[in-house]
């Protein structure tokens, strides 16, 4: 506990020494005599893509500057000439300049999410170029993973409305499970990384996803929607949000459920006797809830409020007939102020206070006779006080202080003989800190630069301090090159540490080491017309002290390097057409310890996206395109195949179509697997075939 004041009292103290250093060598780097008009420039500019999106709204990810506060709205119809603003050449958010970014930007938003029909934050990460989404659709297998450049999801920062969400948890089957939380609350999900680790968490190797619920203000309004599918797919979503005066409410529910019990080949994971998966059933119940009270026309607080509830079957790769049950409850609380300091609209301050846990229970039979189980309760209590501050024309700092304390219980049971001696009961908790700086400097018209320092303190794990750099260059108008590199940490899991896995066998190192490295992108974004553009970027990490099973036993394993490739192009061809294409290239190789040399199981080297759709009077159709080259297999391969080997590559199509029956009232018609052919989607995990969705939605 003292150890915990002391961090706190040395954060204090020396914050506002380090501060003024800072702003005061910012300051005497500026050019407040410059014209801002240029130096604001950016190769996409948000009011340009308000026009685009008005007229066709297929877009998956749109590229936009990072630090996008707001989402993009629908404006001007496509009469009015995009050109025509050319005099607005600052992106606007509350008064206040948001800086263009050294690294690429995506954002989808609920529109988006809605004609792909997306129902979980899975599959919407699907089609944002960078991630392999493996654990998702029919069959997800929760071992199969979640990668954003070559990383996994412990790897990347997770937020909900800017809150850190998940539990670092890597046994019992913790790791945060983005099947459970479903599309029916968002507004749009945010997809950043380069120097954004400064801002949210030095374990951010790949990046930072922030998940945006939906808010409103007006009349009262009401939707709903309800559908149902192959397998025992049921869908059902009702909310209902408005304003009266300063206050603002939304509030929902969802539940999505299927059975899962397809037809799948022989060798696939849990063939049931009847040639259909077993153990595959989901049920997922998400509330959600926020409440906003507008104190002045500068200041604003807000509570929202997310709860999880998650009732499944595990396959595990292969196992015959696994048994084995998961139950989820997440929960997630946090209190928000956004204000405006000062008399000017160029200082903003976010502060908030959060609470988050998640709860597992993994339970079943050990070969039909012995029973065993594992639950992990885990708690974070967070804070922030952020500062957002345009110091001069050509400066930008956000500035501020991270407060987490962790807590974690295990409990273990098993009464299979061998093992009873290894049932117990863990408490453990731990605290952090972080101070973090963002500098962004436009040295001229056409160059910006950004340096980052963000500054650890953890009781376990002692100091850290994680320096990141970007630089960008608007070639022209039309032009703009980028690169950013980041220093990187991300610490044990407290059960990684201290808590016996009776379901894996898997036993905790109190000695294990952070892992650590670095992050680095660079590239180039092109406007090739004004409804067209593409980014391309390659990207790479160093990941040493890998985390991994040795023996049985959490270790440090050795060293893994990652490089790869990724370009995103939207095009809106007409006010009704619109088209996107992602790719994205990932070599994520061994370099030391068991394997080495050897690309990371489930990671393929290639996949990739196309989409092309029609959108008029309400009126939708979308088709879209999804390729995956094979991945290395993992544990439990079929017997005489070889970890070594991929499985085959795939492509698939699916369609999606919304039509009008009332001017407030759609029907919902989803085409999965057009070629109506069964295929191995990652390591004996299948994809039944053609399979489809039929519902209604509702605004009122």
């Amino acid at each position: 506990m003292k150890s915990k004041w002391c961090a706190i009292a040395l954060l204090l103290l020396g914050w506002g020494e380090i501060t003024e250093l800072i702003i005061c060598f910012s300051r005497a780097n500026a050019y407040p005599d410059r014209a801002t008009s240029k130096a604001s420039q950016s190769i996409m500019r948000l009011a340009e893509f308000k026009h685009y999106k008005s007229q066709a709204d297929l877009l998956l990810g749109q590229i936009t500057p990072s630090g996008a506060e707001n989402p993009i709205q629908n404006s001007s119809p496509l009469t009015e000439d995009p050109l025509d603003d050319e005099d607005e050449e600052e992106i606007v958010v509350e008064g206040q300049r948001t800086p263009a970014s050294s690294a690429p930007t995506y954002i989808i938003t609920s529109d988006e999410i809605q004609q792909q029909g997306s129902r979980s934050v899975t599959e919407v990460l699907r089609g944002l170029p960078g991630f392999v989404v493996n654990d998702t659709g029919f069959g997800a297998d929760i071992h199969t993973g979640l990668y954003y450049r070559g990383t996994t999801l412990n790897q990347n920062v997770f937020l909900l409305n800017g809150r850190p969400i998940g539990s670092n948890i890597s046994t019992y089957h913790g790791a945060t499970d983005l099947n459970n939380l479903l599309s029916g609350a968002i507004d749009r999900i945010e997809l950043s990384s380069g120097t954004a680790s400064t801002l949210y968490g030095s374990n951010a190797f790949g990046g930072v996803v922030d998940i945006i619920t939906k808010d409103y203000e007006g009349p009262l309004k009401v939707n709903a929607l309800v559908q149902f599918g192959s397998y025992g797919q049921q869908n059902y979503r009702a909310g209902i949000a408005g304003s009266l005066d300063a206050f603002s409410y939304a509030l929902g529910y969802e539940r999505f459920q299927a059975d899962n019990d397809y037809r799948v080949p022989a060798g696939a994971a849990n063939r049931g006797p009847d040639g259909r998966l077993f153990n595959g059933d989901v049920k997922f119940d998400n509330y959600y809830s926020r409440f906003a009270y507008r104190v002045d026309p500068r200041n604003t607080l807000s509570l929202d409020t997310y709860k999880i509830t998650s009732r499944k079957g595990l396959l595990y790769f292969g196992f015959p007939l696994q048994r084995d049950r998961l139950n989820h409850d997440a929960y997630n609380i946090g209190l928000t102020w956004k204000g405006m300091l000062g008399a000017g609209d160029d200082s903003r301050i976010l502060a908030f206070l959060a609470f988050n846990r998640d709860y597992f229970d993994t339970f079943g039979p050990t070969r039909g006779i012995f029973f065993r189980e594992g639950q992990l309760d885990s708690r974070g209590l967070t804070g922030r006080v952020e500062h957002n501050w345009q110091v001069a024309p050509t400066l930008n700092l956000r500035y501020g202080v991270d407060l987490q304390s962790d807590f974690l219980k295990g409990n273990t049971f098993s009464n299979v003989p061998q093992f009873i001696r290894f049932n117990e009961r863990e408490e453990r908790d731990r605290f952090n800190a972080a101070l973090f700086l963002l500098n962004t400097w436009r040295i001229t018209p056409e160059l910006q630069a950004e340096f980052g320092l963000r500054q650890n303190f953890n009781t376990e794990y002692g100091n850290s301090l994680h320096p990141s750099t970007g630089l960008r260059w608007d070639v022209s108008p039309n032009v703009a090159l980028r690169g950013s590199w980041a220093s990187v940490r991300r610490n044990p899991g407290l059960d990684q540490l201290y808590v016996y896995d009776t379901v894996h066998n898997w036993f905790p190192n109190p000695n294990l080491e952070p892992e650590r490295g670095s992050t680095w992108n660079a590239g180039v974004d092109i406007r090739l017309a004004p409804a067209l553009s593409t980014q391309l970027t390659y990207f790479g990490n160093r990941l040493e002290d890998r985390l991994g099973i040795i023996a049985g036993r959490w270790e440090n394993v050795g060293l893994v390097k990652t490089n790869g490739f990724e370009a995103a192009l939207r095009w809106n061809i007409t006010p009704q057409f619109s088209t996107f294409i992602n790719y994205t290239y990932t070599d994520a190789r061994i370099a030391t310890g068991p394997g080495s040399g050897l690309q990371l199981s489930t990671i393929p080297y290639s996949v990739g996206q196309f989409g092309i759709g029609y959108n008029h009077a309400d009126w939708q159709l979308n088709l879209y395109a999804n390729y995956f080259s094979g991945a290395r297999r993992a544990l439990f391969a079929e017997p005489g195949v070889s970890n070594r080997e991929f499985s085959p590559a795939w492509l698939s199509f699916d369609l999606g179509a919304r039509v009008p029956l009332l001017p407030n009232v759609g029907l919902l018609v989803y085409l999965e697997n057009l070629g109506n052919r069964a295929y191995e989607k990652v390591n004996r995990i299948y994809q039944p075939g053609l399979t489809f969705r039929l519902g209604l939605s509702a605004t009122f």
